[in-house]
C-alpha cells in the first residue's frame, strides 16, 4: 500500500500543467518587482506581460537591417520587428550586464525615432498599436520610493533634496522621444491614434509626473502639452485629471514632484481660453490654483503658479478682486521667504488690476501691506516698499490716497523712527515724500492724527504704570500692618 502511494507521488504531471509550471526552453524566467510608488499601470495592460529578466538571464536580441537597406514596401514590417526588440527590458543596476544587448536596443530606438521624424511614410494601424504598446511597456513602471518613504524619519525639505536620476534614462529618453515624434507627426491621424492614446494612457502619463528625475518630467510636460493640443477629445479629461492631482497635493500629501510642470502646461492652456471665460475655468482658479499658495513647498513652483494666476487676471480683469482676496487668505504668517514671493506676485496682479476692482479690495490689501512695511525682516519690508516703484500701482494709490494713506501712515512713521535697516529707512523716506508732494493737506492730517494717537497711547501707558504703582504701595502698606 505504501509503495503505491509513493508511485502515485512520482507520477509525471500532464503536459499542459508542466508547460504552465516551467518556462519553455530558451526563455528566461521573469520576476515582478513591486515598489512603493506604482505609476498606475492598469490591470491587464501590456506592462504585466513584459517583466524584467531574472538575475543571471541575458535576453537575446537579434540584429536587424537598417531601414535604408530594405525595400520601401518592407519597412513597415521591419518597423514592427524593431518595436518588438525594444519591448525587451534590461536591468540597469549593473552597468556591465547585457552591455551589448543594451546598446543594440539603444541604436534600434534611435533608428525608430529617425524613421518617424523623417516622415518616410504613414504608419499603418497595426504599427501604431505596437508603437504605443512598446512605449507602454518601457515607461509605465513602479517609480522608486521617494527619499522620505519607508525610513521612519520626517521628510526633508524638497528644495534641498538631490534629484533622483533614473539609470535607465539612455533607453527611456529615446522611448519618450519616439512617443513625442509620433504625437507631433503630421502623418499621425488623431482619429486612429486616439484608440491607443486613450484616457487610461494619458492618466498614467500624468501619474509619471511624480517621477523625481527632472529629465523625465520635462519630456512628460512636452508630450502632455502636445497631446492636449492635438487630441481635442481629451482636453476636458486632462483638465479634470490635473485638478484632481492638485486637490490631493493641497489637502492630503503636500508632496509631488511635478506640480511645476503641470502648472507650465496649464499656463499655455489658460492662455488659449476663449472669452467670456467659462464658469468651469473660474471654479478651477478658486478651488485649485489659489489654494496652491497654501502648501509649504510653494517656493518650488511659485513662478509657474504666479504666471497662471496673472494669466487669469489679464484674461478677465474682474477676477482681480477674487485673486487678491485669495492671496490675503493664504498670506504666510511666520514664513518671511513666502511673504517675499507673495509680494512679488501681488505686484504682477495689481499691474493688471483696473481701478473698480482695486477699490473693492484696497482696505484689507493695504492693511496687510502695512504689516509688511513694518516687518523686522528687511527683505519683506524692502519688497513691500518696492511696490511704489510701479507706475500703475502708484496711479491706483494716488486715486485712492484718502483711504490708503491713513492705513499705512503709522507703519511709515515707525520705519522712520526706528527700523534697523538703512535701505528700508531710505525707501520709506522716499514714499513719505511722494505722499507729501501728492497731497500735503492729507499728509498733515494723517500726521496730526498719528501724533494724537501717540499722545493717547503714552497717556494710557502712564495711567497703567500709575495704577500698578498704587497697587504695589497698597500691598506694601498691608504688609506693614
Amino acid at each position: 500500500m505504501f509503495n503505491r502511494i509513493i508511485k502515485r507521488g512520482n507520477r509525471k504531471a500532464p503536459k499542459a500543467e508542466s508547460a504552465a509550471s516551467s518556462p519553455p526552453a530558451g526563455q528566461a524566467t521573469v520576476t515582478v518587482n513591486l515598489d512603493s510608488r506604482p505609476s498606475g499601470a492598469a490591470p491587464g495592460s501590456p506592462r504585466q506581460l513584459h517583466s524584467s529578466p531574472a538575475a543571471g538571464a541575458v535576453p537575446q536580441i537579434e540584429s536587424l537591417p537598417l531601414f535604408r537597406d530594405v525595400p520601401v514596401l518592407e519597412r513597415q514590417a521591419l518597423f514592427l520587428r524593431k518595436l518588438r526588440i525594444c519591448s525587451v527590458l534590461f536591468d540597469f543596476s549593473d552597468t556591465l550586464k547585457s552591455a551589448r544587448e543594451k546598446e543594440v536596443k539603444r541604436q534600434t530606438l534611435s533608428e525608430l525615432v529617425d524613421f518617424v521624424q523623417s516622415g518616410s511614410g504613414r504608419l499603418n494601424e497595426q504599427v501604431q498599436e505596437e508603437l504605443v504598446r512598446t512605449v507602454d511597456v518601457n515607461i509605465f513602471r513602479s517609480l522608486p520610493p521617494a527619499s522620505h518613504e519607508n525610513t521612519g524619519v520626517e521628510p526633508a525639505d524638497q528644495e534641498e533634496e538631490d534629484p533622483y536620476l533614473d539609470p535607465a534614462w539612455p533607453h527611456l529618453q529615446l522611448v519618450y522621444e519616439l512617443l513625442l515624434r509620433y504625437v507631433v507627426s503630421s502623418d499621425t491621424d488623431t482619429k486612429v491614434a486616439k484608440r491607443y492614446i486613450d484616457q487610461s494612457f494619458v492618466l498614467r502619463l500624468l501619474d509619471l509626473l511624480n517621477s523625481e528625475d527632472p529629465r523625465e518630467r520635462e519630456y512628460l510636460k512636452t508630450i502632455l502639452h502636445r497631446i492636449y493640443g492635438k487630441f481635442m477629445v481629451h482636453r476636458p479629461f486632462i483638465r479634470k485629471a490635473i485638478n484632481n492631482i492638485f486637490y490631493r497635493f493641497i489637502f492630503e500629501t503636500e508632496r509631488h514632484s511635478g506640480i511645476g510642470e503641470l502648472l507650465e502646461i496649464l499656463g499655455s492652456i489658460i492662455n488659449g481660453f476663449a472669452l467670456p471665460m467659462k464658469e468651469e475655468h473660474k471654479l478651477f482658479l478658486v478651488r485649485a490654483l489659489i489654494p496652491l499658495h497654501k502648501p509649504k513647498p510653494v517656493g518650488m513652483y511659485h513662478q509657474q503658479l504666479s504666471y497662471c494666476i496673472v494669466q487669469f487676471v489679464e484674461k478677465d480683469y474682474k477676477l482681480a478682486d477674487t485673486v487678491i482676496r485669495g492671496l490675503l487668505k493664504y498670506w504666510p504668517v511666520t514664513n518671511c521667504q513666502k511673504e517675499v514671493l507673495f509680494l512679488g506676485e501681488l505686484e504682477e496682479v495689481l499691474e493688471a488690476t483696473q481701478p473698480a476692482e482695486f477699490q473693492r479690495c484696497m482696505v484689507p490689501l493695504f492693511k496687510q501691506i502695512a504689516r509688511c512695511l513694518s516687518s523686522s525682516h528687511f527683505q519683506v519690508a524692502e519688497r513691500s516698499l518696492f511696490l511704489w516703484n510701479n507706475d500703475h500701482i502708484v496711479s491706483l494709490v494716488a486715486q485712492n490716497r484718502s483711504v490708503i494713506l491713513p492705513i499705512i501712515f503709522e507703519a511709515l512713521e515707525k520705519n522712520m523712527q526706528g527700523h534697523w535697516n538703512q535701505a528700508v529707512h531710505g525707501l520709506t523716506a522716499n514714499i513719505r515724500k511722494m505722499f507729501l508732494d501728492m497731497d500735503s493737506d492729507l499728509f498733515e492730517a494723517c500726521q496730526q492724527q498719528y501724533l494724537e494717537k501717540e499722545e493717547k497711547t503714552k497717556y494710557l501707558e502712564a495711567q497703567r504704570e500709575s495704577a500698578w504703582r498704587n497697587i504695589e504701595a497698597a500691598l506694601q502698606e498691608k504688609k506693614r500692618l
